[in-house]
């Protein structure tokens, strides 16, 4: 017996689609038939699209969730074929038959569903929110009332492979200092409980003449030797509040404010969070996306709360019937010659364009600046991890070198 999915027209006129299990081809086509359906599509499905097969449910346990990347390659993909005079459904159908990823592709195919049925391509997307957010969503209503679909998905595909740059970048900056942090811990961990605990014999006695670093290392070895499942259990439960308070909203705005503080990486964010709101603000102000409507998605994907809540006051200015600008003279989150060009782009009736261009200078400066930290961070992380790893090392080799004096 093997498996079918099948799309079918019911008697009332609508497009379903399901799997069924029959003996053959013919017998599952005769079963719809006998329920008043007019097929549409009948094909047979292998063990791994059914996912009964152990290769299958493997790869679905090791694919993961779908992410921004399939995201990007459908929608470049998407873009080809419509600009190739494919029509949508086909193209649907198409990209979902190439795809590998068993939940993207179910995605896919959930669109290509919802377009049969008659919906909006935009309706179809705003069902999968975490995929497809609200400027991709906007951005594709926008060009369905334009007429230019395949302009505004390319449009789509570069916006989001900026912004998967951008992240990577972000995420690469932050990787090597946390990797020589972990190794710092860890070497001074290790010298603490494993190797001082061995020169207690040594020193035993001896503490009146020991250096006062030795004496305190001596107790702080013995202190987390003895006491190190109390010690692990309140870093864990440390760990557990600070992500617990990190998820409430007070947490949120702590943490956004002092990512814009820290001396070392403000300017970083900084140029992040202006770049990633100017840019979202110019694509939709080119898709034609109404005002309100761009403002409101600019200050949700801007990722800060302060600049988040500095675009829903522009957003309730705009609403008042005042300039874009007004609200943005009082913050200081927005350099006083970005408001100025904002402003002369608003008077002007280029503002889409002014946006693109001090986006791209500010993607410009954040990649200029992630790598000015990076160089920054990398001999201070390295000069400490030395000092911490050298301090010990010389509290057990002075003493030693001390007493070896003494008994000559």
């Amino acid at each position: 017996m093997g498996n079918y999915r099948y799309q079918v027209r019911n008697a009332s006129g609508q497009v379903q689609t399901g799997m069924l299990a029959s003996d053959s081809a013919a017998s599952a086509a005769a079963l719809l038939r006998n329920q008043g359906c007019h097929i549409l599509s009948l094909t047979a499905l292998g063990a791994e699209e059914t996912g009964t097969g152990l290769l299958a449910k493997f790869k679905q346990l090791n694919a993961g969730k779908p992410n921004q990347k399939h995201v990007l390659d459908f929608t470049t993909q998407l873009a080809v074929m419509i600009r190739a005079g494919i029509n949508l459904r086909a193209a649907l159908d198409g990209i979902a038959d190439q795809t590998t990823h068993l939940g993207f592709k179910r995605v896919i195919n959930q669109l290509k569903n919802d377009v049969e049925g008659g919906k909006q391509f935009s309706d179809a997307v705003a069902r999968f929110p975490k995929l497809f957010g609200p400027l991709y969503v906007n951005m594709v209503k926008a060009s369905e009332m334009a007429g230019s679909f395949s302009q505004m998905l390319d449009r789509i595909a570069g916006y989001i492979g900026q912004q998967i740059e951008t992240r990577k970048m972000v995420v690469g900056a932050s990787i090597y200092p946390g990797i020589i942090g972990g190794m710092a811990v860890t070497v001074t961990v290790f010298l603490l409980t494993f190797v001082l605990p061995k020169f207690y014999g040594i020193f035993e006695g001896k503490e009146e003449v020991l250096p006062w670093a030795t004496v305190f290392l001596m107790n702080l070895s013995k202190g987390i030797v003895a006491y190190w499942p109390f010690i692990l259990g309140a870093l864990v439960g440390l760990v557990i509040l600070a992500f617990v308070f990190l998820r409430t909203e007070i947490g949120r705005f702590w943490l956004d404010r002092t990512k814009l503080t820290v001396p070392v990486v403000k300017a970083m964010f900084r140029s992040l969070y202006i770049s990633r709101s100017l840019q979202t603000m110019g694509q939709l102000i080119n898709a034609g996306v109404p005002m309100l409507d761009t403002l409101a998605i600019t200050g949700d994907i801007s990722g800060n709360m302060l600049y988040k809540g500095m675009w829903r006051r522009v957003h309730t200015s705009v609403k008042q019937g005042k300039k874009i600008t007004a609200p943005l003279q009082k913050d200081n989150l927005l350099p006083k010659a970005v408001v100025q060009m904002l402003a002369a782009g608003e008077e002007s009736g280029k503002l889409g364009e002014v946006l693109d261009e001090i986006s791209v200078y500010y993607a410009k400066a954040l990649k200029d600046q992630i790598k000015a930290v990076t160089s920054l961070i990398e001999p201070v992380m390295i000069l400490v991890m030395g000092a911490v790893v050298g301090f010990i090392a010389m509290a057990i080799i002075l003493p030693i070198f001390k007493m070896s004096q003494i008994v000559k």
